[in-house]
């Protein structure tokens, strides 16, 4: 190892070379207190792209470089690295020369790296190997030198396969971040290529620093530990690391726990506190039963609900409740009495929407802005625009901290432990109420990366914990800077994560977002872990769409779709959304009129900008509608509008199978979520003009119905139900209270309440602005009301019979029967046979259901009914039932034929 010092080992060459740079300025109680969340330390000499890999601990890949140069490794504690191309490197404290490797990358490293372009490999000597440690706490730059040292080539080095492979044991730690037991209070950070660390105490979320504390590197875990005597529970604190940062040089980032419980306003300072501690906790707690209404996933009936959409316009609700947590306690409120009727009628789950740690949303001081104007306005989407930034309102897919509760949804933000409390407050209310909760968590990116200060992963260990590009570039495919869950301890942080939740605060699922991005083996390894935790089955759903730089298992193979059927995860059904509403979530422009779907017109009732469209269509988006209706189970067979039988991972969709899961509990049926146009705001694109409200409401009972009656976890968006609008928004993350509203008394659903904001919807202006302004496009009270109802009753419907909730692909095989199908088929209506002989819970020898989407009624029948003694399902025979049409239907026994009014959803039972 060449060095401009004497040789040491391993342990002693990182404090020579910090020696040899300047020794680092000690942390008091002055650097804590100070407002600046970062320090220079050591200003660097040049930046670098990271361009080449490591592989391991000994290995490194260099994508593209001339495999016959001399390769050497320099290093400086101090960050101030040159390495001009056609001049000489410079400014390094000493180098180690990497020699080719010839031999067989290891098939871990192999596969993990896989997606790297061609180039050398090259290692580092043996000799060298015991020094690697201390030298990944300081800048490293690889240069590709000619014989006479002339630099060609520089580049940093991507570190996470040497890292992981170095501090394997660090998977093993079960208390990271600050742990308190009698008398003793730890903090355990993991920051491997850190140079110093140390822990900054706070008497209180404002006060003063109480004390600093030096923290010690353990060399094999590569975590900075400090042991504290005394229980600390209460006071605050932050970390000082010092770390190589590429282009800044050595900085000291004054920063949060990744794995703080919970923090000050704003996420300033991390909490010090016991999760069991009865002072967190609600009044009985640790004894109130979950309710008990989910035996496995297809059970499930989820209501898709935003904590601040809940209640800020809910006058029923105290008005210091409104949009936080506390509000789910109110029970007499308006939107608590709303939750408590639909779990009468058979909902099971409130899935809520982040309720993290989110970094978009001041939680002190956010704006509240008051629009008013036309239902064609600009006015309403400027002034949101104008407060986006500083409003209350945000969808939350912004994470800061993953284990921490959101602290503008607590009554008081600035007390660590008020937002915890609440939280369970809230949970405890919603068992009570007879209702689980799911929590949707983004563990795919964080809200910031690098060196922004609401940045945390990246100022710990720079580098580690974002996916990166072929560059060094954190990709951003989701949207925002994407983590590496296939790195060791970014995947164990979510691992860690999503226990706390289930555990700590008794969540009972959880919604992936974007979990494509995620690999299959790590979930897999979650769902162990967390039942583990949990001492019970916890429900893993997420978004398993296929993209970005982990496309087509690109990385690794993904928790998407296609590839994780067979492992009861969920993910959710696009196939049956498209079919039903019509085209893609991409469309705009004329597209969003023409391409119609199965539920507002496609073929049998064109609206004016659809133009011909083949009688093919209709029949593709009617199979498409069964496929989904016995739970997209690729091994299923149906007679497809062509007179084949098919599997259904035979049926096309888009290039894709239509069938794409193993079993039911694997498919989350859905046609309404936050993401996009409501359905009831599709309809007013899709239905023609003149379709009447009460017509629309009815369309909008058929898209329900569809989830209702499919085999599979049914989803459904908070207001859906009550024709909710979001004024044709189709991104409200962003768009503030005045775009997301809800309203519990039933009177307006928020149709043409101005322009929706022109970043997502301008393009379409011209379209939109006509739509707005048509009267008779808007709902009235008793149309929502209505829909209200309805949809209660397909709930209840669906409860009355474990028959649209069977298990397993081999009891949808042999107890589901589509009729009505085939060449002959009347595509409008869907109809099926499901057998309740001997099958428990299933309530009749059998049930037929039927969805009539067509404006005019039809008879279908099914030549094995002939001789049935048939009846309405009780729902429809009850003197309140909603929909009085659906009390019409008829059976003719001798002729198996059933009588199926206009846009119907109806149900019969044999006894």
């Amino acid at each position: 190892m060449n060095k401009t010092f004497p040789t040491a080992g391993a342990a002693s060459i990182m404090s020579m070379a910090l020696l040899a740079g300047g020794a680092h300025a000690a942390v008091t109680p002055e650097a804590c207190e100070s407002s600046a969340f970062q320090i220079n330390q050591h200003p660097a000499a040049a930046s670098f792209d990271a361009r080449a890999v490591w592989l391991d601990r000994r290995l490194v890949k260099w994508p593209g470089a001339d495999a016959g140069a001399v390769f050497k490794l320099y290093y400086a504690a101090n960050g101030t690295i040159t390495a001009p191309a056609g001049g000489k490197a410079g400014g390094a404290s000493g180098f180690i020369t990497l020699e080719r490797f010839t031999g067989t990358v290891p098939a871990a490293a192999a596969a993990r790296f896989k997606y790297l372009a061609d180039g050398p490999v090259l290692q580092v000597r043996e000799s060298d190997a015991d020094d690697l440690r201390a030298l990944l706490r300081q800048q490293l730059v690889l240069v590709q030198e000619d014989a006479q040292g002339t630099v060609r080539a520089a580049t940093r080095i991507q570190v996470a396969g040497a890292l992981d492979d170095l501090y394997a044991a660090a998977a093993g730690l079960d208390k990271l971040g600050a742990s308190v037991a009698a008398n003793r209070t730890a903090f355990t950070l993991w920051a491997p290529t850190a140079q110093q660390a140390a822990v900054c105490i706070y008497n209180g979320p404002a006060k003063p620093t109480g004390a600093v504390y030096q923290m010690r590197f353990d060399d094999k875990t590569g975590t900075w530990s400090v042991a504290l005597p005394g229980d600390l529970s209460g006071k605050y604190y932050k970390y000082a690391v010092d770390v190589p940062v590429d282009g800044a040089g050595i900085v000291r980032n004054m920063v949060t726990d990744p794995y703080s419980v919970s923090l000050s306003a704003d996420s300033k300072r991390s909490y010090i506190g016991r999760l069991d501690a009865p002072r967190l906790k609600p009044a009985g707690w640790d004894a109130a039963p979950a309710p008990q209404t989910v035996k496995q996933p297809t059970d499930m009936v989820v209501y898709e609900l935003h904590v601040r959409d809940f209640s800020i316009n809910d006058d029923s609700v105290p008005s210091e409740h409104r949009g936080k947590y506390l509000a789910f306690t109110d029970t007499n409120s308006k939107g608590m009495q709303h939750l408590a009727a639909l779990a009468k009628s058979g909902l099971t789950d409130v899935h809520l929407l982040p309720v993290y740690d989110i970094g978009s949303v001041p939680e002190t001081g956010c704006a509240v802005p008051a629009p008013f104007g036309p239902a064609d306005g600009l006015a309403q989407q400027a002034l949101v625009k104008k407060t986006a930034q500083t409003d209350c309102f945000n969808w939350g897919y912004d994470p800061y901290h993953y284990n921490a509760p959101e602290g503008s949804y607590a009554t008081d933000p600035a007390r660590a432990e008020v937002r915890v409390l609440e939280f369970r407050k809230m949970v405890a209310s919603l068992h009570k109420a007879g209702l689980r909760v799911g929590m949707d968590v983004v563990y795919n990116h964080t809200f910031k990366a690098g060196q922004d200060e609401k940045s945390v992963l990246d100022r710990i260990v720079p580098g580690y914990y974002h996916r990166l590009d072929a560059k060094g570039a954190v990709e951003q495919s989701t949207c925002c800077d994407n983590t590496a869950t296939e790195n060791l301890m970014m995947g164990k942080l979510m691992i860690d994560s999503v226990a706390l939740w289930a555990t700590q605060y008794r969540i009972d699922s959880f919604r992936f977002d974007l979990m494509g991005h995620q690999p299959r083996t790590v979930m897999e390894q979650l769902q162990q872990k967390v039942n583990a935790a949990a001492g019970r089955q916890v429900q893993l759903l997420g978004e398993g769409w296929n993209f970005g730089e982990v496309a087509d298992g690109a990385r690794f193979v993904q928790a998407s779709q296609l590839s994780l059927n067979g492992s009861g995860i969920g993910t959710f059904n696009d196939r049956t959304r498209d079919a039903v509403r019509g085209g893609s979530a991409g469309d705009a422009g004329e597209a969003l009129f023409k391409r119609q779907g199965w539920i507002n017109g496609l073929v049998y009732d064109p609206n004016a900008h659809a133009g011909p469209v083949p009688a093919a269509e209709l029949l593709r988006a009617a199979d498409l509608v069964r496929a989904g209706l016995a739970g997209s189970i690729r091994s299923y067979p149906l007679q497809t509008y062509d007179g084949q039988v098919k599997t259904l991972a035979s049926i096309d969709y888009n290039g894709q199978p239509a069938g794409y899961a193993a079993e039911p509990g694997e498919v989350v049926n859905y046609v309404e979520n936050h993401d996009n146009q409501t359905l009831f705001d599709i309809g007013v694109f899709k239905l023609p003009a003149g379709t009447s409200s009460q017509e629309r409401a009815r369309v909008q009972v058929l898209g329900m119905a569809v989830d209702a009656f499919s085999q599979g976890i049914a989803y459904y968006h908070a207001g859906i139900d009550v024709l909710r609008s979001k004024s044709l928004d189709r991104n409200s993350f962003n768009s503030g209270d005045w775009f997301n509203r809800l309203d519990w008394t039933y009177r307006d659903n928020y149709f043409g309440t101005g322009l929706p904001p022109e970043a997502d919807n301008g393009k379409d202006y011209a379209l939109i602005k006509p739509l707005l302004t048509n009267a008779a496009f808007k709902p009235a009270p008793s149309d929502i009301a209505w829909t209200r109802d309805a949809f209660r009753d397909l709930l209840a419907v669906r409860a009355s019979s474990t028959l649209f909730r069977l298990p397993t692909a081999a009891e949808i095989a042999r107890r589901l029967r589509f009729f009505n199908t085939g060449a002959q088929q009347i595509p409008t209506v869907a109809a099926a046979w499901l057998d309740g002989r001997g099958y428990e819970g299933a309530g009749f020898n059998g049930l037929a259901y039927f969805i009539n989407v067509d404006k005019i009624g039809h008879t279908v029948t099914d030549p094995q009914a002939v001789g049935k003694r048939m009846r309405l399902h009780p729902v429809f025979t009850a003197a309140g039932v909603a929909d009085k049409r659906a009390t019409q239907a008829s059976f003719d026994s001798a002729t198996g034929s059933y009588e199926i009014p206009p846009r119907t959803a109806v149900v019969f039972v044999e006894d």
